[in-house]
């Protein structure tokens, strides 16, 4: 019996009417790029270390326990899995393997859902700083501008440059105008409510969430913020049964700003 790529099984292909069998290209590989784009979660975990800090308190360069210093030249192991000083082995910044976790989880729902190119990179771009800010909100209750601002401008860059190459320019106003509009309404809270209400750190991640929602449509910023109340009031109930927080604590909403953004873009891809 002829092999399918023989010259014989060609020509019989053709005597029968049939097309040439063409060579089928190599299979995609997206969980090899997956896995060499985790291993920028050095610098998430430096992001968080950085900036984890008390609220007029300079950024942190060392280890708080022993002083040695940190930083992408010297990533392990602090700057790992493991979060531990090489020096005395205190543990700096996000509890061990979790920032890696968010990161292989906020990968895997990138490519499962398979956004469109400039989209999917705005998105990753959002994500890389939206993932330190959960850390650094849930650690010291605070959302600093070094990244906030960076993750709402490269979105709307980026969004930008998806409108010029194909959408056109309603998509990206509509985002323009979602983004404002959120981070409006966080900061009007604040303004009215005082500590009762959400942070002005809130309203600058509004900001950046609300864009990136905004591309798909006006009620999806909606939808991440019902997410994003839900699954924040689910959690404190939940500390206040069992007794873990009381009526006058303040939570983070970051994290489930961040969750609840996160849910609104699996649901319209």
């Amino acid at each position: 019996m002829s092999r399918p790529d023989s010259p014989e099984s060609v020509r019989d292909r053709a005597e029968a009417g049939h097309p040439p069998a063409e060579h089928t290209p190599p299979p995609r590989r997206p969980w090899h790029r997956a896995a060499a784009l985790l291993t920028l979660t050095p610098l998430l975990r430096y992001a968080v270390a950085r900036h984890a800090v008390p609220p007029g308190t300079d950024r942190r360069t060392g280890c708080d326990a022993c002083g040695a210093s940190i930083g992408p030249d010297r990533p392990w192991p602090a700057l790992g899995p493991s979060a531990r000083c090489a020096e005395c082995g205190a543990r700096i910044g996000a509890p061990p393997a979790t920032v890696e976790l968010a990161a292989v989880a906020a990968l895997a729902a990138l490519l499962l859902a398979r956004p469109p190119a400039i989209e999917g990179v705005a998105a990753a771009w959002w994500l890389a700083f939206a993932v330190p800010l959960l850390f650094v909100d849930l650690a010291v209750h605070r959302l600093p501008d070094r990244l906030t601002w960076p993750a709402a401008a490269g979105t709307w860059l980026l969004l930008g440059v998806a409108a010029l190459t194909g959408t056109g320019p309603a998509p990206w106003l509509r985002a323009t105008a979602a983004g404002l509009g959120l981070a409006l309404f966080f900061a009007a809270t604040t303004l009215l409510l005082g500590a009762r209400g959400f942070g002005i750190g809130d309203a600058k991640l509004a900001l950046s969430a609300g864009t990136l929602l905004g591309w798909y449509g006006w009620s999806v910023p909606v939808l991440g913020l019902v997410l994003a109340l839900t699954l924040s009031g689910v959690v404190a109930l939940g500390l206040l049964v069992s007794r873990r927080a009381r009526w006058s604590s303040h939570l983070p909403f970051g994290p489930y700003l961040v969750l609840g953004t996160l849910g609104a873009l699996l649901l319209v891809w």
